[in-house]
């Protein structure tokens, strides 16, 4: 399972471009996963898009998660789920799920990555590492420092979202992280395909060293 470079699709963020072009130009610069996040989109709307977004990144060998919605992302054939703390329980999702589906959840403590990971998550992402305007009421950063103890806590994965870009992934990968979920620094660039390939040749080259 391969998360080094995650991309949050959000269209507000995109300028308006959809959310299948955006994962089209997010996977053409190296995108290692793909999520669908849209919390305003119908139902009926979300599945059509997961289907076209599931068929962009199966035919380049990512990932493809829906934020949120376990049903679209099974009715859509996605990887897996990613859960916020008010969303359905990773043992209750993993009782739905179909074995191998992944189920990532969004955690902003060491006790909720302890229970993520208790009730079966396959990674976590430690949310906001930094400030961010990208996701309302993200509230303050966590900083680095909660990275490095959720780090010492497990051997599983650690995903870091929240104000991060190419200034600063490099620090956050040498905190523990395993990889990095963006938005703005990829999805609100005019030039998404150059922003994800910038990104990700950063992290290849702090992961060599």
């Amino acid at each position: 399972m391969n998360l080094d470079l995650y991309v949050v699709t959000d269209e507000t963020v995109a300028g308006g471009r959809a959310h299948e072009e955006i994962a089209r130009m997010a996977l053409t610069g190296g995108a290692d996963v793909i999520q669908l996040r849209d919390k305003r989109m119908s139902g009926r709307k979300l599945l059509r898009t997961g289907r076209s977004i599931s068929a962009l990144t199966k035919a380049s060998g990512a990932l493809f998660m829906v934020n949120d919605r376990l049903d679209i992302a099974l009715a859509c054939g996605a990887d897996g789920v990613h859960l916020g703390q008010g969303d359905l329980r990773v043992d209750t999702a993993r009782q739905l799920a179909p074995r191998n589906f992944i189920i990532g959840v969004s955690v902003g403590s060491v006790e909720e990555a302890r229970s993520a990971f208790a009730e079966g998550a396959d990674y976590v992402a430690v949310s906001p590492v930094f400030a961010t305007t990208s996701k309302n009421n993200a509230g303050t950063g966590h900083g680095l420092a909660l990275i490095r103890r959720i780090r010492q806590e497990t051997r599983a994965p650690v995903i870091a979202i929240g104000g991060i870009d190419e200034t600063n992934v490099r620090e956050v990968l040498s905190a523990g992280a395993d990889g990095v979920a963006v938005i703005s620094a990829v999805v609100g660039r005019q030039d998404i395909e150059k922003a994800a390939r910038n990104i990700r040749e950063i992290i290849r080259e702090a992961k060599i060293r």
